[in-house]
Order: C-alpha cells, then sequence, then structure tokens
C-alpha cells in the first residue's frame, strides 16, 4: 500500500514540473512515507527521519514531509519531537504535501493529482481499492492511524487500470488493508466479485491478483470470481495470526481454528491447485508454548506457499497495549519465529522441488541481481537462464513467455525457455 501511495505522490510532484533525484543532499522536497505496522518498523522511520533532519539542517529553502501510519489524527507530539518537519500528512493525504511544496517553489498543484498514475509502472503493479480497516484487531494500530473503510468507486479504479495498462502494466494487484470487504460502504452496493469482473475485462491486462484477505469476509462470490475469471490468478493470501483458540479471541480475529480450516478446505476444494499465502504472528500476549504449537499445527495441516511471521510487537493506542501484558520474552519469541523459519523452509523446498519439469507462462518483470526474473500465475518467483549478449534478442519487461522449470530452492524457481511470445523478435533465445 506505501509503495503504491508513493507512486501516485511521485506522479503529482512530476505534473508539478519537480523532478526525482535519490540524493537527499541536492533535493528541494524530501518525503518520508512510513509503515508503522510493527515498532521496529517505527523505530526505523524515526531513524530516518532524525538522519535527514541533520542533513537538511540549517537550509528553509528545503522542505521535508512525512506521510503515511506515523502520522495519525493527533500529531502535537510528533511536531514537538520533529519540529523541523515541514508538513505532516496521514495516508492518502497528498494536497498538503503538494502545496507547501508548491507554495515553496512558485508552482501551482491545481489537478495535479487528477489521475495521478505513476508515470513509468512496473509490469506489476497496483492499485488501492479501499482504504482503512473496520475488524480492530486488538494488536493492530492500522484502522486508527488509516481510518475505517473506504471503497474507491469502481469507475475510479477501471480508469486508473486501463491507464496503468496503457503505460506497460500486464499484471495488477488490488489492494486493501481488508480487500475482501470493498464496496460494503458503496451505493449501489457492490463487493470484490463485481470489481474482479470489471477488470477482468480490461483490454491488454493479463493477470489480476488482490491483497490482503480477511478469512470472515471470504465469500462464496468471490471464490468463484477467482475461480472462474481467467485474468485472476488462484492466489489468495488468507492471513490465520494463530492457531489457537484462546488467542485468537484475544486478538479479535472473529472466528476459531476449526473454522479457518474449513474455510481453507473450502478453498481447496473449489480450486485444487489454488497458491495459498498467510500471515502469522508469534508470541502474542499470553502465548504459552502450547498455544504456539497449535499455530505450528495448522501449518503442518495447510502446507502454505509462503508464510509472512511477525514476532508481536507492543503497538501504544491498541486495545491490547491498554488491556494486555507483553509478557512473552523476547529471546522466545525470536526462538518460534526461527522454529516456524524452519519448518516452512521445509515445507516450502519440498512443493517447489516437485515443480521440477512443469512448464509454465511466465510474466517477465525484469532483472533482479542481474538475472531476468518473472512470475507464473500462481506467484512462483522464476529466474530465466538465457544467455544474453550474443546478439539475439532476450525477454523484456512485459513480455510472457514459456518455460520449463529445471532446479528450486525453497524460495525461487530455475527455468529455461522454451518459447517467447510475437513480442519477443528474430529467432530463440539459446538457453543454458
Amino acid at each position: 500500500m506505501n509503495t503504491s501511495d508513493s507512486e501516485r505522490l511521485s506522479s503529482g510532484f512530476t505534473n508539478m514540473g519537480f523532478e526525482s533525484t535519490d540524493d537527499i543532499a541536492e533535493a528541494d522536497v524530501v518525503v518520508l512515507n512510513t509503515c508503522v505496522v510493527r515498532q521496529s518498523a517505527e523505530d526505523t522511520a524515526t531513524g530516518m527521519l532524525g538522519r535527514i533532519g541533520k542533513r537538511m539542517k540549517g537550509n528553509s529553502d528545503r522542505m521535508i514531509a512525512v506521510m503515511g501510519c506515523m502520522v495519525g489524527p493527533e500529531q502535537s507530539e510528533l511536531k514537538r519531537r520533529f519540529p523541523y518537519v515541514d508538513v505532516w500528512a496521514r495516508p492518502q493525504e497528498f494536497e498538503p504535501i503538494l502545496e507547501t511544496a508548491g507554495m515553496r517553489h512558485g508552482l501551482d498543484p491545481e489537478g495535479c493529482l487528477s489521475g495521478a498514475v505513476p508515470e513509468n509502472p512496473n509490469v506489476a503493479s497496483f492499485i488501492p481499492i479501499v482504504h482503512g480497516c473496520d475488524k480492530f484487531c486488538t494488536f493492530c494500530i492500522i484502522p486508527y492511524r488509516r481510518g475505517r473503510e473506504n471503497s474507491r468507486s469502481a469507475f475510479e479504479i477501471i480508469h486508473e487500470a486501463e491507464m496503468m495498462v496503457a503505460r506497460g502494466v500486464k499484471d495488477i494487484t488490488l489492494l486493501g488493508q481488508n480487500v475482501d470487504s470493498y464496496g460494503h460502504d458503496l451505493r449501489p452496493r457492490m463487493d470484490l466479485a463485481d470489481l474482479l469482473e470489471q477488470v477482468n475485462d480490461i483490454s491488454g491486462l493479463e493477470r489480476v491478483r488482490f491483497l490482503t484477505s480477511h478469512p470472515n469476509d471470504m465469500s462464496i462470490r468471490i471464490l468463484e470470481a477467482v475461480r472462474d475469471l481467467p485474468k485472476v490468478c488462484e492466489t489468495i493470501n488468507l492471513p490465520f495470526q494463530a492457531g489457537d483458540d484462546t488467542i485468537l479471541a484475544n486478538m479479535r480475529r472473529g472466528y476459531t481454528s476449526g473454522q479457518y480450516l474449513d474455510k481453507v478446505a473450502l478453498i481447496k476444494e473449489m480450486m485444487p491447485e489454488v497458491s495459498l499465502t498467510t500471515d502469522l504472528i508469534v508470541g502474542f500476549a499470553n502465548e504459552t508454548d502450547e498455544q504456539f504449537e497449535r499455530s505450528v499445527d495448522i501449518l503442518r495441516a495447510v502446507e502454505f506457499e509462503k508464510v509472512h511471521i511477525s514476532e508481536y510487537s507492543y503497538r501504544e493506542g491498541t486495545f491490547a497495549s491498554r488491556k494486555m501484558t507483553d509478557d512473552v520474552e523476547r529471546a522466545v519469541k525470536k526462538a518460534r519465529k526461527a522454529t516456524v523459519d524452519e519448518l516452512q523452509r521445509e515445507i516450502q523446498g519440498r512443493k517447489n522441488a516437485v515443480l521440477i519439469g512443469q512448464k509454465y507462462d511466465v510474466l517477465v518483470e525484469g532483472r533482479k541481481r542481474g538475472r531476468l526474473h518473472g512470475r507464473n500465475r500462481g506467484d512462483k518467483l522464476i529466474y530465466l537462464n538465457v544467455l544474453d549478449g550474443l546478439g539475439v534478442p532476450v525477454p523484456q519487461a512485459g513480455d510472457t513467455v514459456q518455460v520449463e522449470i529445471t532446479d528450486s530452492s525453497p524460495f525461487s524457481l530455475e527455468a529455461r525457455l522454451l518459447k517467447a511470445e510475437a513480442k519477443v523478435k528474430k529467432e530463440k533465445v539459446p538457453v543454458v
């Protein structure tokens, strides 16, 4: 979500006449976009802000802005701690930043945010469709920082998606803190399945994804849309957060472990080839070793393609910070995270190994650490073994190529090129 917000604000600056620079020392405007979902993220943001302040000290012509989840409705303490910050902007509040920058440099921001689509988006890009969250899980600060759920209109989303496709985007991920609740606040009412149908019809778009989901809002209609719409990828991120029912109740997640597993069983029944990922918190308040083991049991039972693991982080302002004691020692949290990492590495390694010899269509996204890479519909990271520099074209970002998997690791796959679509001209690319 923050990446998407940064891209849109950058587009607004470009429309005003600014140029981007990677060098803070020469920047007229520096914007720090923050995440505070965990304490470590907020600590990183405040440390970075301190360094930025020192580098720009003494130059009143230069501007510092802070946006994102670090900025809540009450900003007096932030202003006291960081008096050199010129603008504080809550998530998606781009106008104050552009207006202040415009006044400083004699530029008019009027209209610069309309259609603020990234100028040079990646082949795989994001579109926020619903902001905020109404769930109020006891561990989460996001509803207090991003506010209640607010769905964007389908017309606005489709227009933005069409513009992004016109700029080369082939794979779009629809974003929301709770993306499955999209549309409940719109009139006439619609849901995520309705939106997926409209996005699926966009000419030139190849793949559609969405995240993050909540088990209670993952409806049959949404699952049917994923199963039946040809461009919607069979990839679902379904956080379970804990495997013990007492911990889930203390988190106010609204379901039991049994109900979660029933939803997983339904998804796998409807889409046997589905790629399931999840989120897990270890070391939540009062979590015992036995309760943690129930989380491990779910990991073993489901065998997710990927698990986003986090140690429970005390967040001031949440229900848990007011009513619960963060009494699990940090060393215990780290040990539990290491246990999950080790188990998941084994699961992913085994699941990826059986894919050797399989053929997939891969959408090439570019180069990573000098190597050509892309993803299949199941969101597997695949490196392409092709020879470069021999005077023949190699696949480019945006090309869809057919590959055969030749090797695997727990985190990625290796593949050889079988054939390329018409965009890769001339003869075939030699393989290693």
